[in-house]
């Protein structure tokens, strides 16, 4: 109880904190997640975030009074960065970039358009052909799952800033 009690007062006294809520705007009003794919894994990550982030999701039926995050572009690349003896590639560097903006309810940019970039590296054994597509698939839900904070603290910086500005 003494270690975790002087751990407490060791972190405290170190500036550590732990990172607050993510914060909206409070003029947002409801919020529909667009993408360019329908069926957008990253863009289901970020309804699911921006709902438990307190926004309300909006009717799919209204379009009037609507804020909107919009996922514009996805890109994904896989590019090879070492070889073997025989030539064949052993580390590859995924990499993920997307393109997004919010959109206020009454048209004006929340968050301008802007791109967040994401890259792994990973060991891929040409013999291992099985191994490399679950790393693969394992790497990129990883990915989206890091893309999806990322624009949500892009979101909370925003908010945040207009928020001090308000006071």
């Amino acid at each position: 109880m003494f270690v975790v009690s002087v751990l407490a007062l060791a972190l405290s006294g170190c500036g550590f904190h732990l990172r607050d809520a993510v914060q909206l705007p409070s003029d947002l009003g409801p919020v529909r997640v667009v993408s360019a794919d329908p069926y957008s894994p990253l863009a289901e990550m970020l309804s699911e975030s921006m709902t438990r982030a307190g926004a309300v999701p909006a009717d799919p039926k209204e379009s009037v009074g609507v804020a909107t995050l919009e996922v514009i572009s996805e890109r994904w690349g896989d590019i090879p960065i070492s070889l073997d003896q025989y030539g064949r590639a052993q580390e590859f560097s995924l990499r993920y970039a997307v393109i997004f903006a919010l959109r206020g309810a009454n048209g004006k940019d929340v968050v301008p358009q802007q791109a967040i970039e994401l890259t792994r590296d990973y060991v891929a054994p040409a013999a291992d052909a099985v191994g490399k597509a679950s790393e693969h698939e394992l790497l990129a839900k990883e990915m989206r799952r890091d893309m999806a904070a990322s624009v949500m603290r892009r979101i909370d910086a925003v908010s945040r800033k207009i928020n001090r500005q308000g006071q």
